[in-house]
C-alpha cells in the first residue's frame, strides 16, 4: 500500500472514531453529561495506545459530543482533556505493551478528565455542593468524573485493551 493510501485510510478511520465517540455519547446522553457521568464512549480512549493517530478522532468526537449540550468552556476544555489524555496514552503505547503500561494508559483519561472536567463542572456550570465551599465542590466533582471514567476504562477498556492485539 502506498503512503497516500495509508494516509487516506488513517483519515477515514479517524472520522469513524470521531463519529462513533460522538454518537455513543449523545445516544447515552442521560449518563454522558452532568456532575455524575459515565461516558461509555470513553472506552475508545484506549485506541491511541495502539494507533496514535486515533487521538485526533477522539478529540473531534468529544468536541462534537460537547456541542450537543455543553457550554463553551466544556466544549473547549472538555475536548482538550480528551486530547491530552489521548496523546499521553499514545506516548505510553510507544513503549512496551506490558500490563503496567496498559494500566497507566487507562489512567490518563481518568486523571485528565477528573482534573479538567471537574473544574469545568465547578466553575463553568456552577455545580457546587452545600457544605465545604468551592474547593470541596471541585474535589467532589473531580472525584465523581474520575470515578465514572475509571469504571469505563478499567471495567471495559482494560480487558478490551488486553484482547485487542490478539484480534488484530
Amino acid at each position: 500500500m502506498d503512503q497516500k493510501s495509508i494516509h487516506l485510510r488513517k483519515l477515514a478511520l479517524t472520522a469513524v472514531i470521531a463519529a462513533l465517540y460522538a454518537a455513543l455519547t449523545i445516544f447515552l446522553a442521560p449518563i454522558s453529561y452532568g456532575a455524575v457521568q459515565c461516558r461509555v464512549s470513553e472506552v475508545l480512549c484506549i485506541l491511541p495506545y495502539f494507533f496514535p493517530w486515533a487521538s485526533w478522532g477522539l478529540f473531534i468526537g468529544c468536541l462534537l459530543a460537547n456541542l450537543y449540550t455543553a457550554t463553551l468552556m466544556d466544549i473547549i476544555f472538555g475536548s482538550l482533556a480528551t486530547l491530552l489524555a489521548a496523546l499521553c496514552t499514545a506516548a505510553l503505547g510507544r513503549r512496551n505493551h506490558t500490563m503496567g503500561n496498559s494500566i497507566l494508559a487507562c489512567a490518563m483519561p481518568v486523571l485528565f478528565n477528573a482534573v479538567i472536567v471537574g473544574a469545568v463542572l465547578t466553575w463553568a456550570y456552577g455545580i457546587t455542593w452545600p457544605y465545604g465551599g468551592i474547593m470541596v465542590s471541585y474535589l467532589i466533582n473531580a472525584l465523581s468524573v474520575g470515578a465514572g471514567e475509571a469504571v469505563v476504562l478499567y471495567i471495559l477498556g482494560l480487558p478490551l485493551m488486553r484482547n485487542l492485539p490478539k484480534a488484530a
